[in-house]
């Protein structure tokens, strides 16, 4: 018989799913889509870097709204507003109109992103929230394995926009799994009144947080890495190694499958080892990958095998940094958590989308400047590691508009 929690994580994953899904099914068809509607390889990493920008603003809203009517009524705004840019992209006739698209999508997306981390926050704290966290995972992570060869299958069969066809009517299963099977967890008597002054005060306190932004910080940097994966991997995979769209959906989940095993067994390093110390440990192991990774890559070693071997072993590690760096960030932060839960994704979001941005006119066809980001983003996690080892216990952050 399946636990509260199991239940809890089944439906939170299953709408959380709605937003990877958006990125991974459609990467295989990048390549595509770009050849149809005349876009060059920057403009079409711009249709992701517009995808997270947007889903990082969006957090600022439904964290305090969240807070305001309740976690149940935000999540089904959220889903809708997604479903409308899925068919906005799906009837989009230039790389622009794509663009938008994806803009909306992830506008709707951040609903169930930020809502199911206060959620988390709602029902348990400590190593049973960092349990929660990894099994709402573990259902996410079927999007790295089965997305990117559901997006190939599909532009196959019936052409690259069926594939937001697909994500369409998953939002619309997910706006029913929410209104049947996900029951409000912010009692009435616990909800925040929306307030500029108050949101203002609580994010300058939370930006003063010394806790809060190292390990948000962390978290951005490690998420960040995988974002410029994603932009660049299809193209990478098919200039560099020849591969097929059908052959790079296996080489993505093959890439994915070190983060998804990994992911399990953070909440029980955590309560055996403390989960600071598996950050700080995490932090090392994954920048020691990606920068060791990116030496090879240097020195013209960089085949795909190798490529993909230390892409599993660097993934392995963003297993226990992500979901350990999200519940710590938000461990301490009380009545302030949909802020909380709202900033921290903002950054993170903002975070890969500037890295994308910013590393697309490096593109040149070969494995280097992917790899060299990712590096990058391995050593700023490492450092912030640092920062976080030598924090003192976290104070937690009051909420101005909470009344005793």
């Amino acid at each position: 018989m399946a636990t509260p929690l199991f239940r809890t994580a089944l439906v939170l994953g299953l709408m959380s799913a709605v937003g990877p899904f958006a990125i991974d099914m459609y990467l295989p068809a990048l390549p595509a889509i770009g050849a149809g509607l005349g876009g060059s390889v920057p403009a079409m990493q711009g249709t992701i870097t517009a995808y997270f920008i947007a889903f990082g603003l969006a957090q600022m809203i439904y964290g305090p709204w969240a807070d305001q009517a309740g976690r149940k009524l935000p999540i089904l705004v959220g889903l809708a507003v997604f479903l409308l840019g899925s068919v906005l992209c799906a009837g989009a006739g230039s790389v622009q109109a794509l663009t938008a698209g994806r803009a909306v999508q992830g506008l709707g997306a951040a609903a169930v992103m930020v809502v199911p981390r206060a959620i988390v926050r709602d029902l348990y704290t400590g190593h049973e929230a960092t349990r929660l966290m990894a099994t709402i995972m573990l259902v996410i992570s079927v999007s790295p394995f089965l997305a990117p060869l559901a997006g190939a299958l599909t532009m196959q069969a019936f052409g690259w926009r069926a594939i937001f066809a697909v994500l369409a009517a998953a939002a619309a299963l997910s706006i029913l799994l929410a209104v049947l099977a996900q029951p409000e967890t912010l009692p009435r008597d616990r909800r925040q009144p929306v307030s500029a002054r108050v949101m203002l005060a609580t994010m300058a306190m939370l930006l003063r947080h010394r806790g809060f932004m190292a390990l948000t910080l962390l978290g951005a940097f490690a998420i960040a890495s995988f974002f410029v994966f994603i932009a660049q991997a299809s193209f990478v995979y098919s200039a560099a190694f020849g591969l097929t769209p059908t052959q790079f959906s296996y080489a993505f989940a093959v890439n994915a499958l070190g983060f998804f095993a990994s992911s399990q067994v953070a909440a029980g390093l955590g309560m055996r080892f403390g989960a600071r110390r598996v950050m700080v440990v995490a932090s090392t192991g994954f920048a020691a990958a990606t920068v060791g990774l990116w030496l090879l890559a240097l020195a013209g070693l960089a085949s795909l095998p190798v490529t993909m071997a230390g892409l599993f072993l660097g993934n392995a590690f963003l297993g226990l940094v992500i979901p350990t760096a999200m519940v710590m960030a938000l461990e301490d932060q009380g009545e302030a958590a949909g802020m909380a839960s709202s900033l921290g994704g903002t950054i993170q979001m903002l975070a890969g989308g500037v890295l994308v941005a910013v590393t697309a006119p490096f593109f040149d066809g070969t494995v280097l400047p992917m790899l060299s980001a990712i590096a990058l983003c391995g050593a700023l996690a490492f450092v912030l590691s640092r920062v976080v080892a030598a924090l003192p216990p976290a104070a937690p952050v009051p909420s101005p508009g909470h009344q005793a």
